[in-house]
């Protein structure tokens, strides 16, 4: 991936992050603050969803999906401050990589083929890990007495997982080529990533 597009996706990212960033210091229950985000985020909504009104094609498209995304980790960041749970934490954090990830698709419309490809797996590949991320941060902050077993299974699996979206990326790589540079590119991700 090119380190233009790289930046793209990592300033979406942050991009979310910092949308939301002064909303996850309500204590837990304070439902005034948990109202007060929420109208925060449909009042941001609507700005951002005129702001894009004067832009065309998929820039448009792009900016609408910021747009929504804002929104949408905006509320899942009040709902897990209201709940103050791991799984409402966990919520929040998913909302985030999935709006992440929807911006990242957007913009790899962009491209065209094998690169347009290569883009989508990436941006895939970056959202299942983002959401293994998230749930072994989940387990671990349960204070059960098999939450050690637990989150040493969810980190096995979040490892697999990750594994599992980074071999697709390096396969998604290797149709650019044809012949046996082809075969040998798929040999070799097979190898790394531990797929016969």
């Amino acid at each position: 991936m090119s380190k233009t597009l790289l930046a793209l996706f990592t300033a979406a990212g942050l991009c979310f992050a910092g949308a939301t960033s002064a909303q996850t210091t309500t204590t837990p229950h304070d439902k005034a603050a948990r109202d007060q985000a929420i109208k925060t985020a449909d009042a941001t909504y609507k700005a951002d969803k005129d702001a894009c009104k004067s832009l065309s094609g998929n820039a448009k498209d792009i900016c609408m999906q910021e747009a929504k995304g804002k929104e949408k980790v905006a509320k899942a960041e009040a709902k897990a401050s209201y709940d103050g749970t791991p799984k409402a934490r966990e919520n929040a954090r998913l909302a985030r990589a999935e709006a992440t990830y929807d911006v990242a698709k957007e913009k790899c419309d962009d491209l065209s083929g094998n690169q347009k490809d290569v883009c989508v797996k990436e941006a895939k590949a970056s959202y299942t890990k983002a959401k293994a991320d998230a749930k072994v941060d989940r387990v671990a902050a349960d204070t059960s007495s098999t939450a050690v077993k637990k989150t040493a299974e969810a980190k096995k699996d979040a490892a697999e997982d990750k594994r599992d979206a980074d071999y697709k990326v390096a396969v998604e790589k290797c149709d650019s080529l044809a012949g046996a540079a082809k075969d040998t590119c798929v040999r070799d991700a097979k190898a790394k990533y531990g797929k016969t």
